[in-house]
């Protein structure tokens, strides 16, 4: 059964006391009010990341909520100045780690083959991916947007073997509403969400489709949150802005239908 699931990506945003804040409230807040069938994850900046592996347990040593970076370097070490390895990562004891955020493919020309690159270096270290995936305005209003996505998933996901393609998340984030305000309408990203799920069972079976969660991403909001989750095929949320406030966060944790 694939796991409902919620990650909080902050981008570029807190300083140290803000970020100590915000992660002492996500961490009492999902411990005494989050339903408990969701996978929690936060996604800091990677000076936070150790601040919040320190906050992210309870005084009997479990786990509150999940710990994950933003970006991860292609590279496995060397001499790339200001880049961050999965091993550091693993190392930290962070378990998840975003790639291809649309952010990340407009401002760093990051490609396809660069996120299939991150993909194998998480992997290898066992850190599970969470892999974007998304169309922008014009390729939408071209009418692109399922090449566009089938491409992305095609040069970015299938090279894996059927085992480690499970340990993958996939989110949907239709470029045109990140960070704009606008959410694409349930039945629109149910849409996407199937048929990205039809495209993992064309490649590995109906059993592997069913137990892949597949995230929407695209300016996600406690409005929006529980209409979207209730759809079939959407799994849960890469939650931005929304994630920087911890009582918008936790009413989007618990945005699923009882």
């Amino acid at each position: 059964m694939r796991k409902k699931i919620v990650a909080g990506n902050w981008k570029m945003n807190k300083n140290f006391q803000q970020a100590e804040e915000l992660l002492s409230e996500i961490s009492e807040q999902v411990k005494t009010k989050a339903t408990s069938d969701v996978t929690v994850v936060v996604c800091p900046s990677f000076v936070f990341v150790e601040m919040a592996l320190d906050l992210c347990r309870d005084e009997k040593e479990q786990d509150i909520f999940a710990v994950g970076a933003q970006d991860v370097s292609v590279h496995d070490k060397g001499a790339y100045t200001g880049e961050v390895s999965a091993e550091m990562l693993k190392s930290m004891e962070a378990e998840y780690c975003i790639v291809g955020h649309s952010e990340r493919r407009k401002y760093h020309n990051e490609t396809n083959a660069d996120v299939a690159q991150k993909v194998e270096m998480l992997l290898q270290n066992e850190l599970n991916p969470i892999v974007c995936v998304g169309e922008s305005l014009e390729e939408r209003e071209s009418g692109k947007l399922f090449d566009v996505i089938k491409t992305q998933i095609n040069e970015g996901l299938f090279g894996l073997q059927p085992v480690d393609f499970l340990h993958v998340v996939i989110a949907y984030e239709p470029v045109w509403a990140i960070g704009t305000g606008k959410t694409a309408t349930s039945e629109q990203a149910q849409e996407i969400h199937k048929y990205i799920r039809s495209l993992i069972e064309d490649k590995y079976g109906k059993e592997i489709a069913r137990n892949i969660s597949i995230l929407y991403g695209g300016s996600c909001t406690p409005q929006t949150a529980p209409e979207l989750f209730s759809q079939p095929d959407i799994d849960g949320g890469l939650i931005g802005g929304a994630s920087l406030k911890a009582e918008d966060f936790l009413a989007i944790i618990n945005s699923f239908e009882k």
